[in-house]
C-alpha cells in the first residue's frame, strides 16, 4: 500500500485515472493510445495494489482540472484560459494547470520533428535563416533544442536564442512556409491551428538542458545586449546554485538518487551556502562518506565539476516531471509541480 509519506508518479497517477473511469471508458481511451503507451500504462495499473483513497482523488482532482484547462485554452484562448483557471482553481494551481496544457499542445505541432535524431535535424536546419531555426527548435524537445544550440555558430547561436525567447504565437500561415522549406527533407508534413510556441518559459528549459560552458556564453553575449532578458531567462531556470529554494523534503528526495562520489565532485565548486543546505539533508552516513571523498580529491577539473553539478541537476528535474518534487521558479510563489 503506498503510504501517507509518499507521493504518485505521472504514470500512477494516470493508472489511478484509468481505473477510476472504470473498464468501458477505459477501453475507449485505449483505442486513441499508441501501442507504446498502452503498454506502460497497462503495466503501471497491474503494479497497483493498494492506494489510500486520498491519493486516488488528487489524481482525479488534477485529471479534472487539466480537462477542463485545456477546453477553456482552445475555446477562448491564452487570456480568457488565465482568466477562468485562476477563478476556478486559484491563481497558484491555475498557472500550474495553463501551464503543462499549453505544454502539451505545443508539443503536437511538428511531431515528426520531435522523432527526429538531433544530429540529422541539425543538418538539415543549420544553414537556415536564425528565424527558422528558432522556430523550428520551438517545436524540437528540450533536448534536442539544447544540443543543436550548443552546436551552432557562435555568430548565430544568441541570435538564435533570443528569437525563441521572444517568441509567443505563430500562425499557421507562417507555418506552411516553414512546412515549404523543410517539405524535401521529410517525408510528411502537419497543418497546426494556432498554438503557443517558444517563449521565454520554453527557452528556460532548453537552457536548463544545455552543458554549461555554452550556457554561460550565452548568458555573456545576452547579457550585452539585452541584459532584461537575460535576467528574465534566468529567473525561470533551475540550476546547481537554486538547490538552496527546495525544502528540505525535495533535497532529502533526491538525495537518495546521487552517487556520493558525483555529489564530491559537484560540492567541490559548489558555493558555501548550497553546501551547507545539502549537508544539512543528508543523513550523517552520507554526510561523512562526501566529505571524506571531498578530502581526497585534488586538482580538481572545473568541466569535471560542472558537469557533475549538471548531472545533479538532471536528477531533480526529472523527480520534478515525475511530480516527486516540487520546484519554485520565478518567485516563492509560483509552484510549478
Amino acid at each position: 500500500m503506498i503510504g501517507m509519506s509518499d507521493s504518485l508518479t505521472s504514470k500512477q497517477k494516470a493508472a489511478q485515472v484509468i481505473i477510476a473511469l472504470g473498464a468501458d471508458i477505459a477501453s475507449s481511451i485505449y483505442k486513441h493510445l499508441q501501442e507504446e503507451e498502452i503498454e506502460k500504462l497497462t503495466y503501471e495499473i497491474t503494479r497497483q495494489e493498494s492506494v489510500r483513497p486520498e491519493f486516488s482523488d488528487q489524481a482525479m482532482d488534477e485529471f479534472y482540472g487539466l480537462c477542463v484547462a485545456q477546453k477553456v485554452y482552445l475555446e477562448g484562448g491564452l487570456a480568457y484560459a488565465r482568466n477562468v483557471l485562476e477563478k476556478a482553481f486559484g491563481i497558484q494551481q491555475g498557472t500550474v494547470l495553463l501551464e503543462r496544457v499549453t505544454k502539451t499542445l505545443r508539443t503536437k505541432a511538428f511531431e515528426f520533428i520531435r522523432k527526429a535524431d538531433y544530429k540529422n535535424l541539425m543538418n538539415m536546419i543549420v544553414n537556415e535563416h536564425p528565424q527558422t531555426i528558432a522556430l523550428i527548435l520551438s517545436y524540437a524537445r528540450a533536448d534536442q533544442a539544447s544540443s543543436i544550440i550548443a552546436e551552432l555558430p557562435k555568430n548565430i547561436r544568441v541570435d538564435v536564442v533570443e528569437r525563441i525567447a521572444r517568441m509567443d504565437r505563430t500562425s499557421p500561415e507562417v507555418i506552411k512556409q516553414v512546412e515549404a522549406i523543410l517539405e524535401r527533407k521529410f517525408e510528411s508534413v502537419i497543418s497546426v491551428d494556432l498554438l503557443e510556441v517558444g517563449g521565454i518559459n520554453y527557452i528556460a528549459e532548453i537552457m536548463n538542458n544545455i552543458d554549461r560552458g555554452t550556457e554561460k556564453f550565452i548568458f555573456d553575449e545576452l547579457s550585452r545586449n539585452d541584459p532584461k532578458l537575460s535576467e528574465e531567462i534566468r529567473k525561470r531556470m533551475f540550476v546547481f546554485e537554486d538547490i538552496i529554494i527546495l525544502d528540505p523534503l525535495a533535497i532529502q528526495r533526491f538525495l537518495r538518487e546521487v552517487d556520493t562520489k558525483e555529489m564530491s565532485v559537484a560540492l567541490k565548486g559548489a558555493n558555501k551556502d548550497v553546501a551547507n543546505v545539502i549537508f544539512e539533508n543528508m543523513s550523517q552516513r552520507m554526510g561523512e562518506t562526501v566529505r571524506s571523498e571531498m578530502d581526497y580529491l585534488h586538482n580538481v577539473r572545473v568541466r569535471d565539476v560542472e558537469e557533475a553539478q549538471q548531472k545533479i541537476v538532471a536528477i531533480i528535474r526529472r523527480l520534478e516531471e515525475e511530480g516527486e518534487i516540487i520546484i519554485a521558479k520565478g518567485g516563492k510563489d509560483d509552484i510549478i509541480v
